[in-house]
């Protein structure tokens, strides 16, 4: 990659980076771009894979404190092609907007990121502290082999760092919306009821799975999980498909199959609900001449980090450079900082994400460049007076 361009705009970094098709989790050189820009900027970068995927970790100083910037080059498939407005990696740009799998979530705000760094360093070459950049190929899939492989990993080695910003695109409409605080929990469910296929008119030579599966689910959704837990909005559980896959009119199917999420406040832990959905599972077993299979995967917890001094300072560099005090909030989905919470205070802001994951995504140049000027004001703010961790 060339670094002929001027790092301190983001718009030439975050065109390169969205020319690069790193759908989840092939990266197509997004990493080796983003490394180049931050080598020339002084970090030491460290390739980092596992698995089929990879990541990168840089940084620069010892110091404390060290203030970590976290987000991903991976982004999700397009969509056809012939659908998009302009092609989906062709990063075109007209007159306002940028646009282009990723503008938005985030490769957008990993090239303000970098744009944040070289101005800061322009302007305070000899500042105490260190910076570093975790980003991973892994947000968009599984995240198994990404972020969280890599924090377990560095803590391992007894890297530490005191604060942590990800620009996930945490604004529904406009820059200075919303600053993501904390996230609710997520716990997926898979049941498979089999029973024992047969004739509808003798049902006693059958065991039907369907009225088993019912009785679960309804006992699971009966439960009222709780009133919200401020600022959490209340958990939900929510069944996303009931299969059975029987086209028979007279046949008693041998199988039946559900599958459910809860996105849970800080009311509750995973395990907590794994037991209750085992329990109630266990109940309903009792009585039936057949099997439960239940599978559970708990893909993150609920998490909070409280209104501070940290927090105070987001706010401020986002309400200096757009005149709006951002709200803290704990919607949406998940993200990498359920994993980062266990190693440093996180929050996340970025873009606009009205049309993340969507046919022609896009943002607005100008908010690149607003972005910009929020990391670099709250890289000042943070480094002229660090907040406690």
């Amino acid at each position: 990659m060339d670094t002929h361009f001027d790092l301190h705009n983001p718009l030439p970094l975050a065109r390169r980076l969205i020319e690069r098709p790193s759908v989840t989790p092939v990266d197509a050189g997004a990493l080796d771009v983003l490394q180049t820009a931050l080598e020339h900027l002084g970090f030491d970068c460290r390739r980092m894979p596992f698995g089929e995927v990879d990541n990168l970790y840089a940084r620069r100083g010892q110091a404390k404190p060290c203030f970590l910037f976290a987000g991903h080059t991976d982004v999700v498939p397009p969509g056809p092609d012939a659908e998009w407005q302009h092609p989906p990696f062709a990063a075109h740009t007209d007159a306002t907007q940028l646009w282009g799998r990723g503008a938005a979530d985030m490769k957008g705000a990993i090239a303000a990121m970098v744009a944040s760094v070289a101005r800061f360093d322009a302007k305070h070459p000899n500042f105490a502290g260190s910076l570093a950049f975790l980003i991973t190929g892994d947000e968009e899939g599984p995240a198994e082999n990404g972020t969280r492989a890599v924090l377990e990993a560095l803590a391992a080695e007894g890297e530490r760092w005191d604060h942590c910003l990800v620009g996930e695109p945490t604004n529904p409409n406009q820059m200075g919306d919303t600053i993501k605080s904390g996230r609710r929990g997520s716990l997926n469910a898979w049941l498979t009821v089999r029973g024992r296929q047969g004739h509808v008119a003798y049902p006693e030579r059958a065991e039907n799975p369907v009225p088993v599966l019912i009785r679960l689910l309804d006992k699971l959704q009966s439960r009222h999980l709780d009133d919200g837990h401020p600022p959490f909005q209340p958990s939900n559980l929510e069944v996303t498909t009931i299969d059975v896959g029987n086209m028979a009119t007279n046949v008693i199917p041998a199988e039946a199959r559900a599958h459910f999420n809860i996105r849970f406040n800080v009311s509750h832990t995973g395990d907590e609900l794994k037991r209750w959905i085992e329990d109630e599972t266990a109940l309903v077993d009792m009585n039936f001449d057949g099997e439960i299979d239940l599978l559970i995967k708990i893909s993150g917890e609920a998490f909070l980090t409280p209104a501070g001094d940290f927090t105070d300072l987001i706010q401020d560099a986002v309400e200096g450079a757009t005149g709006r005090r951002p709200a803290l909030t704990t919607g949406g989905g998940t993200s990498d900082a359920r994993f980062i919470r266990y190693y440093a205070p996180v929050a996340e802001f970025g873009l606009v994400g009205a049309t993340m994951h969507q046919i022609d995504e896009r943002v607005d140049i100008a908010d690149i460049e607003t972005l910009s000027t929020i990391y670099t004001d709250l890289l000042s703010r943070y480094f002229e007076t660090p907040p406690a961790c």
